[in-house]
């Protein structure tokens, strides 16, 4: 390989590493942007990456080589791609000067000796000491400069190699640019156009002679040495050299050329300037010249050539400045013919001293003019690129020390502060907490890198992160762990303390038990779980001495946390414990709760692994293909894993497992020896608690979705038969596969029949199910689950307990539905179903039995044979149907009763009682023996009303009617008809007692300030009291008088009689006592004090003693009382009349 591609392969490799090198850190620091996670595909797109590069690279190059390659003749071009049989395109380039058909194909390279004459001559560096230039033009004009050339092809003197270009006016030979190529990087330094017909001067005594250099010959040849350096692909200064063929004297090897060096850019006027200013110095020194040999004229003959004829030699060369297409003119020279050039020796020729003004140009032209690499330059890119790195690495290189810096000064500023003890407790934890973020920050550094700006070779990171943890160590152990054992231990030694037989200890138990473990954890790193540490220890040490509440609360989770979580890998932080106290702590423990720990963590963890294997249960997964939902619904599900198909086939064995291969691991805690502890630890007594622990949450799931069960509203009669109809129908009922299902999951566990015998038995009912029950249910071993599904399987299998003898049953319940189903569907189909439905429900109203209540009593019955644990699944599914159903035979009896109600009771009481006193405020009164004839309790016409009508749901309790609780169900009573009658029942109670209206009570007297003298008479009864010694009177209301009525009178120590009030009538007593003010009196049960208010001020007292009750004081109550229309609030909705009947209060009596 030659040297030029040597140093090409070399440039093109330092690009793809640090293209590369680039590539892979976009790549592994843009991973999470880019989504590239894992190693095999950050290197597979690495590898992709440097494919396209090279791809790229190869594309350029051969686009390049097409692009020079079409320069060429068509007939050459074709030629020369056939010849090529898809050899390299570099190949196309090794082309012929001619295409005649009868040239030899061979071809002799003719510059191959230069590098190995060049190696031998100057060393293996040869191509950094010589300087080749290409010497082009006609080969005359060549060979009178350089003899010898055109035929060598190449010679060389004095680290100078000369090099033969051919005529640029013929065709290119295309071999011979490739072997320059080869010769090494830069291949030429310049070339050298030599001619001579820019001379216009002749010899005194010739003809002048003219020029044949056309503007379109310059055309050609500004075009042929463009295309030589696209061949080429350097940009190669041109040196044009005009020789003078006249000059026939010898000319000595000191004679120096003339010539003018251009500068970039250089135009037509520059170059003529630059002619112009030669003719000073050419007429000086050829008059010198002449003068001492008059056959040396050149000088003196260009001078005048370029005084008289400049554009001679400035025309042609304007083609060459071009600024459309501009050729790189670096000078022109002017010499005549050398004569003794030539040498014998091959290869070489004699360089003399009319070659330094060229040679000493090449090394100062300019930088426009300089050898330029035409193209994409690797050299040049690469040394951009290692410049840009360079700039790069050092900006990163002050951006890491920035940065390594300042974690550095942070680490060391924040060790002193929480290792300062001059400092408050909380300054110190906020400078702990500080640091363990940075530690934390490092931490995250080293497992998924760190930041871009602090590597490039000044890293500290793990260094920083090692030495921090001392630091760390040294705050963080007396302010942490020190500090919270100290805490845990006061505790443990006021558990210790405490005496054996304290009440105390049983509480403390749970709680000592987590102090213990918190400080055990602390002095055994191996047994850290920092995610219950954490929470426990600020549980047990919410306040810190010298620490704010709302820091340590907020902070102090961090603070613990991260300590929990680096314990385990530093285990020389551990703490020392006192083994007198924990040994003291365990002692108690042990005989307090015993050994049971862990084993909910073991049940979570077995749990979580067959949550995920079995589907939730819905309520249609239950019913199979039977439609619940015009029955019952339910959103809740019961989770797969607490089925029977879960526990036979997943959660059996899995507890089997459990039980077999793991023991108690949390037991370090009370005992260091586990033989001490563990001993109840056998697998078959951890395999019984955790089986009973699966089956309690079986039983639990089971009851909830059970019991969220709620039953469909039927709107109408007709409605609630069709729901019973679907009930009770044992083929089609949702409730039938119900239970069948639950029958199934209620028997999971017992050592019976299997779950695939249950569906092969199944299957073979299917097969044969006219002779089977319509519910199936085998007889079974005890289970697990007997505690929980054992009433219901006795509900199926027909032996849950009933009343005396009678066994409650499924089957019977859905028979006595049948039942109740067909009796109202006969109420549905009669001629007049309302008054048929209101014949039943009078028939209930009237204390007697039909099959719709006793199937309602049976359902209540069932239900509550379940026990409380189902009352809501048994309340949804045996008594909510018979609820409803007789609620909707209820409704237009009740409107019936009101309507009965107001005919034969209000309408006649309001008739013979409205606006008379006491109902209103009226001077009329009501007949006391017409009000009798209401309130007499045994014969009186409300209570008998009640008791003929509504004798089934309303029934008497002392003074006050009661609804009953099972034959109401279903009917609302009106709130102000029950207060109503309870009131007049209370009020018959006291003054009806034998039938007419009679009262008997006591009064006694009492003194007032300023009073004389009293005068009570009730019916002509009176009491006169005169300030003395007051006795009891006892009166009879209402008397036998023929002019009832009550007054009162005083005497006053100011004035004689005075009258308070004289009311006549048999109601004048209760008209009296209606303007008294009233108040219990103190010390006696059925005594009150009555005061009157005289129109003086003064005060009349009396104190009233009764015989039952209130007494008279009873019939108050009557006071704008408003006997109620309606027995029952109906869907129509009934106004409750206003109440004013409660009971007597202090506001009622004044």
């Amino acid at each position: 390989m030659s040297t030029s591609r040597s140093l090409r392969f070399l440039g093109q490799v330092i690009i793809l590493f640090f293209v590369g090198l680039i590539v892979a850190t976009i790549i592994y620091f843009g991973k999470e942007y880019i989504n590239f996670n894992s190693l095999g595909e950050q290197i597979g797109a690495w590898c992709a990456s440097m494919l396209l590069l090279m791809a790229l690279f190869k594309m350029y190059r051969v686009g390049a080589q097409y692009a020079t390659l079409k320069k060429l003749p068509t007939h050459q071009f074709l030629s020369e791609l056939i010849k090529s049989k898809g050899k390299a395109v570099s190949s196309l380039f090794t082309h012929k000067e001619t295409s005649t058909s009868n040239e030899a194909d061979t071809f002799t390279p003719v510059f191959g000796d230069i590098p190995a004459a060049m190696k031998l001559q100057y060393g293996r560096f040869w191509f950094r000491k010589v300087q080749i230039l290409l010497l082009t033009g006609s080969a005359s004009d060549v060979e009178l400069l350089t003899p010898g050339l055109t035929v060598q092809h190449w010679q060389e003197d004095a680290g100078t190699v000369l090099v033969w270009g051919g005529d640029p006016g013929g065709l290119l030979d295309g071999h011979w640019m490739s072997e320059l190529c080869q010769l090494r990087r830069r291949p030429l330094d310049g070339v050298i156009w030599v001619t001579s017909a820019l001379s216009h001067y002749s010899a005194l005594g010739q003809k002048e002679s003219k020029t044949t250099l056309s503007a379109d010959m310059m055309d050609r040849l500004a075009q042929a040495f463009s295309s030589r350096n696209e061949l080429l692909r350097w940009r190669l200064p041109l040196f044009v050299w005009s020789l003078c063929k006249g000059e026939t004297e010898t000319i000595e090897r000191s004679f120096q050329s003339v010539g003018c060096s251009l500068p970039a850019g250089c135009k037509p006027e520059e170059l003529r300037s630059q002619l112009s200013s030669l003719i000073p110095a050419l007429i000086e020194k050829g008059t010198l010249r002449v003068s001492q040999n008059t056959t040396q004229q050149f000088l003196l003959q260009l001078a005048d050539q370029l005084s008289r004829k400049l554009d001679s030699v400035a025309g042609p060369l304007d083609a060459l400045l071009n600024p459309y297409r501009p050729t790189p003119l670096a000078g022109v020279m002017f010499s005549p013919a050398s004569t003794e050039a030539k040498r014998t020796v091959k290869y070489h020729w004699g360089k003399d001293s009319r070659w330094d003004l060229l040679l000493s140009s090449l090394s100062s032209l300019p930088t426009g003019l300089a050898a330029k690499k035409i193209g994409f330059s690797w050299r040049r890119a690469t040394a951009i690129v290692l410049a840009a790195v360079m700039m790069l690495w050092g900006a990163g290189l002050i951006a890491s020390f920035i940065a390594n810096r300042s974690l550095v000064s942070e680490a060391v500023s924040l060790s002193e502060q929480a290792s300062n003890t001059h400092k408050s407790t909380q300054s110190r934890l906020q400078a702990l907490l500080d640091l363990q973020q940075l530690t934390e920050k490092l931490q995250f550094r080293q497992l998924k890198g760190t930041p871009w700006y602090s590597r490039f070779g000044l890293n500290q990171n793990e260094p920083l992160l090692r030495a921090m943890w001392p630091q760390y160590a040294n705050s963080a152990l007396p302010l942490i762990r020190d500090a919270a054992a100290n805490a845990l231990q006061e505790k443990l030694d006021a558990m210790t303390a405490l005496p054996p037989d304290s009440p105390q200890r049983s509480a403390l138990i749970k709680p000592t038990y987590n102090q213990l473990r918190l400080y055990l954890m602390l002095a055994r790193p191996d047994k850290m779980d920092a995610a219950w540490f954490t929470p426990e220890l600020l549980k047990n040490w919410p306040q810190r001495e010298g620490v704010k509440n709302g820091f340590w609360q907020g902070s102090g989770v961090d603070l613990i946390k991260y300590y929990a979580t680096a314990l385990p890998r530093h285990p020389k932080w551990a703490l020392l414990a006192d083994n007198d106290l924990v040994n003291d702590v365990r002692a108690i423990l042990v005989r307090q709760i015993g050994v049971r720990n862990g084993e909910a963590s073991l049940y979570q963890k077995m749990m979580s692994q067959v949550s995920h294997q079995y589907a939730d249960l819905r309520l249609q997964d239950m019913v199979g293909d039977t439609d619940s939902s015009m029955l019952f619904s339910t959103e809740e599900v019961v989770p797969g894993m607490f089925t029977r198909q879960a526990w036979e086939g997943a959660v059996k064995s899995a507890i089997e497992k459990v039980a077999n291969e793991r023991r108690e691991e949390v037991d370090w805690v009370l005992s260091d020896n586990k033989d001490t502890v563990t001993a109840a630890l056998s697998p078959e007594e951890l395999k019984a608690r955790l089986t009973a622990r699966y089956f309690s949450d079986f039983s639990g799931s089971w009851l909830d979705f059970l019991n969220s069960l709620r039953w469909q509203d039927a709107a109408t009669l007709s409605d609630a038969v069709d729901q019973l109809t679907l009930m009770a129908d044992v083929r089609q009922s949702p409730l039938v596969a119900l239970m069948n299902t639950l029958s199934v999951q209620g028997r999971t566990g017992q050592t019976g029949e299997g779950l695939s015998d249950s569906l092969v038995k199944s299957a073979q009912n299917l097969f044969n199910s006219n002779n089977q029950p319509a519910i199936d249910q085998g007889k079974g071993l005890h289970g697990p689950l007997d505690p929980s599904f054992g009433p219901l399987l006795a509900l199926l299998d027909g032996t849950a307990g009933g009343q005396g003898d009678t066994s409650l049953s499924l089957q019977t319940f859905l028979t006595r539905v049948t039942q109740v189903r067909l009796k109202l569907q006969q109420v549905i189909n009669a001629s007049d179903p309302q008054a048929m439905t209101q014949t039943l429900a009078q028939t209930v109203f009237q204390g007697k039995a039909i099959d719709l209540t006793e199937t309602r009593d049976y359902g209540s019955l069932v239900a509550a044979s379940l026990g409380q644990e189902w009352s809501g699944f048994g309340r949804t599914l045996f008594v909510r149907p018979m609820e409803q159903a007789w609620q909707q035979v209820l409704t237009p009896a009740a409107e019936s009763l009101n309507t009965q109600w107001q005919s034969a009771i209000v309408n006649d009481w309001n008739s013979a009682f409205g606006g008379r006193y006491p109902l209103k405020s009226s001077s009329s009164e009501i007949s006391l023996p017409l009000l009798a004839q209401y309130l007499n309790g045994d014969s009186g016409r409300i209570s008998r009303f009640l008791q003929t009508r509504l004798n089934g749901v309303l029934h008497k309790e002392g003074s006050h009617w009661v609804p009953d609780s099972i034959n109401a169900q279903g009917l609302e009573f009106n709130p102000a008809f029950i207060r109503a009658v309870d009131t007049l029942s209370h009020i018959s109670d006291v003054v009806f007692t034998t039938g007419p209206a009679g009262l008997s009570f006591e009064i006694r007297p009492g003194t007032a300030e300023g009073v004389m003298q009293t005068n009570l008479i009730i019916d002509n009864q009176k009491l006169v009291y005169v300030n003395q010694m007051p006795v009891w009177k006892r009166f009879t209301w209402p008397a036998d008088t023929e002019a009832p009525g009550a007054a009162l009178t005083w005497i006053s120590t100011q004035a004689g009689t005075r009258q308070l009030a004289d009311i006549p009538g048999a109601w004048g007593w209760i008209r009296l006592l209606d303007l008294a003010a009233i108040a219990p009196y103190q010390g006696l049960n059925s005594s009150w004090q009555l005061t009157w208010k005289a129109k003086d001020g003064h005060a009349l007292n009396y104190v009233l003693r009764t015989e039952a009750g209130e007494g008279p004081l009873a019939l108050l109550k009557l006071r704008n009382f408003v006997l109620p229309d309606t027995i029952f609030v109906t869907s129509g909705g009934t106004t409750i009349a206003p109440d004013a009947t409660d009971t007597l209060s202090d506001s009622d009596l004044n």
